[in-house]
């Protein structure tokens, strides 16, 4: 008897029917009927009866239900136990400002959920730092940027022994323009071509987001206007918030003030290559502990449901 057995069983009496719970665990409906038929024959027993409406329990089958539920039970507590048990050790992952603004909580939360013996060393800087720190191994994930996803380069050191970088694509950022609230009002969208005379503070040329927005300017024919260099997330804000210029982020530079609306206007910028290209970083994956492949998986499962739940806008998973 096998545990894939037990849970074909399970969803055929939850179901109520042969065909939907074929439909719903993807399986054709002859394969299930055949695991069916393979679980009768070994306990010498009929489980199921077939009705005008689908199909329903025998009272053997019943108490084989019940009981086969609680043993997927106690196998899925078994599989928990075990991973809870394996994974434990530290994970280093660098994150930039704006992608610990959002992310940053939510990561901690769910791998203090998931994977409680494993401790966290968390890291917030630029992303070219981050690209070095990840170079020297001081890192075991970082999320670093390009405007497209062949753009970044991680060589290995000189002498290094490494096989080699696992760069994951895992999501495309659209840019803003950010000026202060006492600022002139801003559209939805606005194009490049509109910011030929828009004092920008902006960070500088090291970092993945300024290689973004240099593209953008480039590829529309304009130069941009930059009023400052400034290369923290908390001083750029600053400065917009005092009327300093505008700046050009992805919307989760905003994630960082609850009352963003009554500090900001935002306005879309509308160009298909103005966006931030999230690239998940490490070593090769033969070269990663289990701890570390289980928090990049754990990073991506929350940058999908802060996605999806709608905290994190002007953000396309790829």
């Amino acid at each position: 008897m096998e545990l894939r057995q037990l849970r074909y069983f399970v969803r055929i009496v939850e179901a109520g029917s042969m065909s939907r719970a074929a439909l719903e665990l993807d399986v054709v409906q002859s394969a299930l009927s055949q695991q069916v038929s393979r679980l009768e024959g070994e306990l010498a027993t009929r489980l199921l009866q077939r009705t005008p409406q689908g199909v329903t329990p025998t009272e053997a089958g019943l108490a084989f239900f019940h009981e086969a539920k609680l043993t997927l039970r106690h196998a899925e507590q078994a599989v928990r136990s075990a991973q809870q048990a394996r994974l434990s050790g530290s994970v280093s992952i660098g994150l930039a400002p704006t992608t610990s603004a959002l992310l940053g909580l939510p990561l901690m939360q769910a791998m203090r959920e998931r994977y409680p013996e494993v401790r966290l060393h968390m890291v917030e800087g630029m992303s070219g730092h981050l690209a070095a720190m990840l170079r020297a191994r001081e890192l075991d994930l970082a999320i670093l940027f390009g405007h497209r996803p062949d753009a970044l380069a991680l060589h290995e050191p000189a002498g290094g022994a490494g096989r080699g970088w696992q760069v994951l694509p895992l999501m495309e950022e659209a840019l803003f323009l950010i000026r202060s609230i006492g600022q002139p009002a801003l559209p939805p969208q606005v194009d490049i071509e509109a910011l030929r005379t828009e004092p920008l503070i902006l960070p500088t040329g090291p970092h993945g987001l300024r290689s973004a927005i240099d593209a953008a300017f480039d590829r529309a024919g304009v130069a941009p206007q930059v009023a400052l260099e400034v290369d923290s997330l908390a001083m750029v804000m600053a400065a917009v918030d005092a009327g300093l210029g505008a700046t050009l982020q992805p919307w989760a530079a905003l994630g960082r003030y609850p009352d963003a609306d009554r500090r900001f206007h935002h306005a879309r910028l509308d160009a298909p290559v103005a966006r931030r290209v999230n690239l998940l970083c490490s070593r090769a994956d033969e070269e990663l502990a289990p701890a570390v492949l289980a928090a990049r998986g754990v990073m991506r499962d929350s940058v999908r449901a802060l996605v999806e739940d709608g905290r994190w806008a002007g953000v396309t998973l790829v």
